[in-house]
């Protein structure tokens, strides 16, 4: 509870020093004189009014919070992107200014009756510690919010798409979304903003041009130049406001031997050799204790392909790749040849490959997950679409115009993806999307893809299977026997139910019931840090938490 009694302290200083706020600092001028940016609603709804959105952002002083809740082990970010060679220079952060926010507020003629809809999806008391200060320092210049904690379909309630991505109405029902991007690719950033993917901002020309030119080439030089035209008029609109930077933190018990595979990104799939890992025997049997069990169900590792332990071990890749994501060689395949020009992709399977239940995995559930992923949008992850969208015969596909993608091609055991645009993250995609089988989903309702009777008790082909399951109480799961590189060496692998941001890491780490998990939040590391018997691995990733606006009209 220790992030409990900082944000006290911060809360009390914050009302202490609201007099002053409210002044202004002596050399500026008052709130009533000074000089705003420019700026207007596009609809009804204020948020779609830029200066709506950068009174928040000014509002919220980023820099105490990260000193006193995250006990300055994160880093307060000035676009979306983290800092390296693609940051671009110059970029104005929008740093603790409640007098301007007041200003802006009052330029947008802001109506301080209305209450805006704060909704996150972490269960961590961090979570809700930084959702407090939130409401605090929004209410300080005038604006009211609420917050509240998702459930269930977190996926669809967050990216639920309006039927029109120029005019809407919204078809979420939230104001502000608290939640992060875990990027894949830098491209992932942006490519989110795309019509037709993105269920929270209105479909804008300007910037629908500044992202087909981060996606037109794959010379590194001038991507790096798009991407500062895309950081910088994201910055002046500031259609989502970056909030801060953090590390990954995997968490492992002494009883872990990873015999020495590598540790990278674990949020997403790489080449972590968990197959062979070995923990101390328990009357006969090898166990792994981890988090990320299933609540309501398993959650599709097409929307986060590597969050849960199921994500990671029950469904396998085509490709995979190493701890920085970067791809290195096949897995369901015995070759992949990416044509000189990027714009064809031929990938030759493995004979023998087999589903869980010993069943055939062929190329042609290959094509099948392609589609049926490509029509479960946005419940898919946008670097995929991204990819998928790239296809010859997509859009015909997309519009119900025709039964298949046709840049899909499947030729006996070989899959040739045929391409109508660059897309330059393709190997990365493949290294990270999950085949499913068309025998047990091919039925499966596109528009309510993660409530089919599947995601009970899935079907994969990965190193393990699902043994026993009882929904919000425990999973085991236990090796393949089939599995195309190997039996693994572990027996079981025992998950309690989570989200993400695990509330329960520290009092099983505790208990002895932890052996590997990864968290972001800063306040449970501090704590596992001082067990024993546990150790911390820092892994820098591309990961950035954020506010979204619903710029939207409201139904």
């Amino acid at each position: 509870m220790r992030g409990s009694k900082l944000v006290v302290i911060m809360m009390i200083m914050l009302l202490a020093l609201t007099p002053l706020f409210a002044g202004g600092v002596e050399e500026e001028a008052p709130a009533e004189e000074m000089v705003v940016e420019e700026g207007g609603p596009t609809n009804s709804n204020p948020l779609s009014d830029v200066r709506v959105r950068k009174a928040i952002a000014y509002a919220i002083d980023m820099d105490t919070i990260a000193e006193t809740l995250f006990e300055g082990m994160v880093i307060v970010a000035d676009s979306q992107i983290p800092n390296g060679s693609f940051k671009a220079p110059g970029l104005e952060p929008y740093s603790y200014d409640p007098d301007r926010a007041r200003a802006l507020l009052k330029a947008a003629n802001w109506d301080e009756s209305q209450v805006l809809d704060l909704v996150f999806y972490y269960g961590d008391q961090q979570t809700i510690d930084l959702m407090t200060a939130i409401q605090a320092y929004l209410a300080d210049v005038g604006v009211k919010i609420t917050f509240r904690k998702l459930e269930g379909d977190v996926a669809n309630q967050l990216n639920a798409l309006p039927d029109d991505p120029v005019e809407g109405p919204a078809n979420i029902v939230w104001d502000l979304g608290y939640g992060a991007r875990a990027a894949l690719a830098l491209h992932e950033y942006y490519n989110g903003y795309r019509p037709g993917v993105n269920a929270n901002t209105p479909s804008d020309p300007k910037l629908n041009e500044l992202i087909d030119a981060i996606n037109a080439t794959s010379d590194v030089e001038k991507q790096r130049e798009a991407f500062f035209a895309i950081e910088r008029y994201d910055s002046e609109m500031l259609y989502t406001y970056p909030l801060y930077y953090q590390k990954l933190f995997v968490v492992e018990s002494d009883k872990v031997n990873r015999n020495g595979e590598m540790y990278g990104n674990a949020q997403y799939n790489y080449d972590w050799g968990i197959i062979n890992w070995t923990v101390p025997e328990e009357k006969g049997k090898q166990i792994l204790r981890t988090n990320s069990g299933p609540i309501e169900f398993f959650q599709t590792p097409w929307f986060n392909p590597g969050i849960f332990m199921t994500n990671k071990v029950v469904f396998d890749r085509l490709l995979t790749c190493d701890g920085s994501l970067a791809p290195t060689r096949g897995v369901m395949v015995d070759s992949y040849t990416l044509s000189d020009d990027g714009m064809s992709l031929e990938l030759v399977m493995k004979d023998g490959l087999t589903w869980h239940d010993g069943s055939p995995l062929t190329a042609d559930d290959v094509k099948f997950s392609i589609e049926m992923a490509s029509s479960i949008t946005p419940a898919a992850h946008p670097v995929f679409m991204g990819t998928f969208g790239s296809l010859e015969g997509y859009d015909a596909f997309k519009a119900g115009d025709a039964d298949e993608i046709s840049g899909v091609v499947v030729d006996g055991n070989v899959v040739t993806l045929n391409f109508a645009t660059l897309d330059p993250l393709v190997l990365l995609t493949l290294s990270q999307f999950a085949i499913m089988p068309e025998k047990y989903l091919g039925d499966a309702d596109p528009l309510n893809f993660q409530q089919d009777e599947f995601w009970q008790w899935p079907i994969g082909s990965g190193p393990y299977k699902v043994a026993e399951v009882k929904m919000n109480d425990y999973l085991v799961m236990t090796p393949f026997e089939d599995y195309v590189e190997g039996v693994a060496k572990i027996d079981e692998i025992h998950c309690y139910p989570t989200f993400d941001s695990d509330p329960n890491m520290v009092k099983n780490a505790g208990a002895g019931i932890l052996d590997y998990a990864f968290s972001k939040n800063t306040a449970d590391i501090k704590s596992i840090e001082a067990m024993e018997h546990m150790r911390v691995t820092e892994v820098d990733i591309p990961y950035t938490r954020m506010l979204w606006f619903n710029k939207f009209p409201k139904k």
